[in-house]
């Protein structure tokens, strides 16, 4: 049993230290200047964004590009600027908005 608590202690843990490491990754970015987890400030939050797309199998490759090249007229009349310095993090910054 002592094992079991061990183990699934361990496992909240990695699980905890890749959800800050992509939120880091967000604030590496600039996301955050303009999105927050729970709150919209002017585009939404990545809860929101998360609750949109759930269960849509294709929401990770679409918000992938979207993160890449930006996008418009989804969530309102403010566009989001693409971050082309993203690319090779857009993948992840995706799974992890989904997560949420």
């Amino acid at each position: 049993m002592k094992a079991v608590v061990i183990a699934a202690a361990a496992a909240l843990a990695l699980t905890a230290g890749v959800a800050s490491a992509d939120e880091a990754m967000a604030k590496k970015y600039g996301c955050m200047a303009c999105h927050q987890v729970a709150k919209k400030v002017v585009g939404p939050s990545f809860k929101d964004v998360a609750k949109k797309y759930k269960g849509d199998a294709g929401a990770a490759a679409h918000l992938e590009q979207v993160i890449v090249k930006g996008g418009k007229g989804v969530w309102g009349p403010v566009p989001m600027a693409p971050q082309p310095k993203a690319a090779g993090d857009a993948k992840a910054l995706a799974a992890w908005v989904l997560s949420l």
